[in-house]
């Protein structure tokens, strides 16, 4: 419609710009690219002046992803319109989004000589510290950005022309990267430090950060003192207080016989001192009648821990922490934070001192042997203790038939506790939904201990549960996730992931959990559709971070700046985007080239240069959030720093592996194109040649990364359960396909390893064995990778059969023999054919199998005390596995099977 009134405009008024360039929008949202683009640059090259023209061309290259041709518009106006303070702040702007700090600050200047208002000014100065920030050469940030900056500001302090909070805030970031922390010092603490308002403490904050830079320790230790006397619960200066104190006791510091302490005020250097004003600052909380604060109570905890660490027998004064520990439990075990606030100092109570008995009053035991909470609070503290337990590692000491036992208690307490959300919205969360998870970690304890996989099915079905009477619970979602993922089963997943509603840079930090079993479990779809999430947010991220610079500009937010740039490098460096983009073009190939397009037609399509290697490895961001599962295991199972470290490598060795596959693959279809005889001459110089030695190099590149990768292997490192996932490089060399795709199709049997039932039943229980699915992925994308080089080799091999042909036809003769190499490959493609059959087959047999699988036919209630609702939500979580099972093994058979086609047709 928009097009159509735009042509009826144009038809009367055919030089109306605006109507052209709202045309070309039209054109460009409906996928015609190329006439959108020549139609704008027609208005472009008119150098427009009209607001509506520009604006609309500015809309317009922003979608299509050009904002540097923005630069030229507003350049080309600013010509012909030399006054124009719109025009200039525009051209300003597009600078911004395109990062020219250089002519940023030009443009900033000009126009604060138009108009002179200090923002712009300002804007001029900013630029000069983004050039400093973005210097290659850190010594020329420091010797000449950096200090014009410094003169540029310091000229309007001396003028008496700082107006602005914002202004203030620049010259403490020029000064603090100049590493002149006394000079920032005094700015802060001078007059123009009075602007600094808009932060709670943000006087304060940056008094304390510059002491610290300067390891000023009595200045630090007075300030957390004196703002510690005013708000006892502020965290970050318990902490500051402390570290002071010991630097100071360390160096022997000792207080000037006259004058005063510091600027600051008094200066405490001694254990006691620090003693006392903890214990007076819990006896001032005692005595007060309104809810008490938490900070004094860790922080006492917080002293002994320290002084702990460093062996000092004055901890006694501060009490014992257990009885702490008791008394802050009872101060605040009815708030969330209790459990989160005392694992951190569990540590300091010796084995088996805990007893988490009689610590809540609970109502008379039912005929279940259980007593409950009387209501919210109760219910709360109960929970709290029942937290504690685990991480004090009581619940993982209980045996077998304890945990069955401990489950049962959990699940009877969830579904008491429902009654108090009866009037809960859909949206809110259940009171005792945390009992409903504790019980389903257990379960998965039970699983990981014993290989009893009915304690799986179980967990699942509590799960479901509790997704129906809690739909917003998050931590079900995330569980429910993982282990739909560990069974193998990938259809239930992409809902779930959906319904989490994940935004922004939660793409980024959990997104892995999706995109980890996306392409390996067999739902190339879904797959497909999951990659999707991901880059999106990735390539939106660029033009999304350019509109918070601008706007961050535009407020006068300076220090955002930095920060935002920092976060779009980042997110460029970010080892899942990396991830994510290599297997999603490695998904197109393995499911379309060939089927749609020509391997050669789809590498182009993507863009991808054998030659260049575009992952930033030596920069590489793991940004995922491994602790996103609420975990209450003891210290000892938790996700340790070693295991981040070993997670990051094995992640990065499986994404080369990946990267360079795709490489290869890109550079076998560049191969494949033959080149003109008539240039043949060129083609030893820069054609075949080259190319065949770019495939040499990345074929020794990926023998050298799978030598890496075996080694890596080797080491079996088990992660906590609720951690990283691992990587598919143990599967992916088990399995044998990547020794196999790099040896462009050395088949062995093993790599048709896929046999057995991928589920099934024995006595009335179920058994999965996901581990099939993922090696039959293996198989399938091995079968298009030597499909591949097979192509490549017949379209060698048919010019030299051809000319054979010919040469015996002029001889007559038709008794010599063909030559072995035209044989041997007939005879491979024979049996690649007989392989690909041999599996098709097999398919087809589980697929069968699975479809005849009644689940109806299940034993669940025996021996684990399960409701007949419970065991409606365990039987829905199996149908879900086994309907993802069934959709898996049907895309798998759908693609094996273009591929069957595909090699019947490979003739010479």
């Amino acid at each position: 419609m928009a097009i159509q009134q735009a042509d009826k405009l144009l038809k009367k008024h055919k030089d109306l710009h605006c109507a052209k360039v709202l045309k070309a929008i039209g054109l460009q949202r409906t996928g015609k690219q190329d006439e959108a683009f020549s139609l704008a640059q027609e208005v472009a090259t008119l150098e427009p002046t009209d607001d509506n023209s520009l604006q609309a061309l500015t809309i317009l290259y922003r979608e299509m992803h050009h904002p540097e041709l923005v630069t030229k518009l507003y350049e080309a106006a600013v010509k012909k319109v030399p006054l124009s303070e719109e025009y200039h702040s525009h051209l300003f702007m597009a600078y911004a989004r395109v990062g020219e700090y250089k002519k940023m600050q030009q443009a900033g200047m000009a126009l604060y000589k138009i108009v002179p208002k200090n923002p712009y000014y300002f804007w001029s100065v900013m630029s000069l510290v983004m050039q400093a920030i973005s210097a290659q050469d850190e010594k020329l940030a420091q010797t000449m950005f950096l200090p014009l900056a410094e003169r540029m500001v310091e000229k309007m302090v001396k003028e008496e022309k700082i107006e602005a909070e914002a202004e203030v805030q620049l010259y403490f970031m020029i000064l603090e990267r100049l590493g002149k922390c006394v000079e920032a010092l005094d700015v802060v603490r001078g007059p123009l430090g009075e602007k600094l308002t808009s932060e709670l403490r943000s006087r304060e904050n940056k008094c304390m950060m510059m002491y610290q830079r300067l390891q000023l320790w009595p200045e630090c230790n007075a300030l957390s003192y004196k703002l510690l006397l005013k708000n006892p619960d502020d965290w970050q200066f318990y902490l500051s207080y402390f570290d002071s104190l010991f630097h100071l006791m360390d160096k022997s510091w000792s207080q000037p016989e006259e004058g005063e302490h510091c600027v600051e005020g008094p200066v405490q250097t001694t254990v006691a001192e620090a003693v006392k004003f903890v214990v007076d600052r819990m006896e001032e909380q005692d005595k007060k009648e309104s809810r008490p604060l938490r900070g004094p109570y860790l922080a006492c905890l917080e002293l002994i821990h320290r002084l702990r660490q460093r062996g000092c027998p004055d901890e006694k004064e501060l009490g014992d922490p257990l009885e702490l520990m008791v008394q802050f439990f009872g101060k605040f075990g009815d708030k969330p934070c209790c459990i989160t606030d005392l694992k951190i100092y569990l540590h300091l109570l010796p084995p088996d001192s805990w007893s988490t008995n009689q610590l809540v009053p609970l109502g008379e035991a039912g005929e279940d042997g259980f007593g409950f909470p009387g209501d919210t609070k109760a219910l709360q503290r109960h929970l709290c203790v029942c937290q504690l337990s685990r991480a004090l590692g009581l619940q993982h000491a209980l045996d077998t038939e304890g945990k069955l036992r401990l489950i049962t208690e959990l699940k009877a307490h969830y579904h008491h506790g429902l009654q108090f959300g009866k009037s809960c919205l859909k949206t809110e969360l259940q009171f005792s939904d945390m009992y409903c998870l504790m019980a389903a970690h257990v379960y998965v304890d039970l699983w990981t201990e014993t290989g009893d996989e009915n304690m799986l099915w179980q967990c699942l079905g509590v799960l479901e549960e509790g997704l129906s009477f809690s739909p917003s619970n998050a931590q079900f979602k995330l569980l429910l996730l993982l282990l739909f993922c560990r069974l193998g089963a990938f259809q239930p997943v992409v809902d779930l992931y959906s319904s989490l509603d994940a935004k922004h840079v939660q793409h980024d930090t959990i997104g892995y959990l999706l995109t980890r079993y996306a392409g390996s479990l067999g739902q190339f779809a879904a797959a497909s559709q999951s990659c999707n999430f991901s880059l999106r947010f990735f390539h939106s991220n660029q033009k999304d971070t350019s509109e918070y610079i601008i706007q961050a500009y535009k407020y006068g937010a300076f220090e955002k700046i930095p920060e935002f740039i920092a976060f779009r490098t980042r997110l460029n460096q970010s080892l899942h985007f990396a991830q994510v983009r290599t297997e999603r073009m490695l998904l197109d190939l393995y499911t379309e080239a060939d089927v749609t397009l020509s391997l050669e037609e789809s590498v182009k399509a993507m863009g991808v240069c054998p030659e260049e290697d575009d992952i930033p490895w030596d920069n590489m961001r793991d940004n995922r959030d491994l602790t996103v599962l609420v975990s209450w295991d003891p210290k000892d199972r938790e996700l340790t720093e070693e295991h981040r470290r070993l997670s990051l490598e094995e992640e990065s060795v499986w994404l080369k592996v990946r990267s360079l596959t795709l490489r290869l693959l890109a550079s076998l279809a560049l191969l494949g194109h033959a080149p003109s005889p008539r240039n043949s001459d060129k083609t030893n110089e820069n054609g075949i040649s080259a190319k065949s030695s770019t495939l040499q190099t990345l074929l020794s590149q990926l023998d050298q990364t799978l030598e890496t990768a075996a080694q890596i292997t080797e080491k079996q490192t088990q992660y906590p359960f609720l951690g990283p996932p691992s990587s598919r490089l143990a599967s992916a060399l088990s399995s044998g396909s990547c020794h196999c795709q790099a040896s462009g199709g050395r088949w062995r049997e093993r790599d048709v390893g896929c046999k057995g039932e991928v589920l099934e039943m024995k006595d009335g229980r179920l058994t999965t064995r996901p581990s099939l699915l993922e090696t039959l992925v293996f198989f399938v994308e091995t079968v298009c990778v030597v499909l591949w080089v097979a192509s490549y080799s017949a379209s060698v091999l048919r010019p030299l059969k051809s000319s054979l042909q010919k040469k015996k036809k002029k001889k007559k003769d038709s008794s010599s023999a063909m030559p072995v190499v035209l044989c041997g490959f007939q005879e491979w493609t024979g049996s690649l054919q007989g392989v690909v059959t041999q599996a098709l087959d097999h398919v087809k047999g589980q697929e069968a199998s699975l479809t005849a699988l009644k689940l109806a036919a299940l034993t669940l209630e025996e021996g684990y005390s399960q409701t007949q609702e419970e065991c409606g939500f365990t039987r829905a979580a199996m149908d879900k596995v086994q309907s993802s099972y069934l959709g898996s093994l049907q895309e798998l058979g759908d693609l094996l099977r273009k591929r069957a086609d595909s090699l019947k047709s490979l003739k010479i």
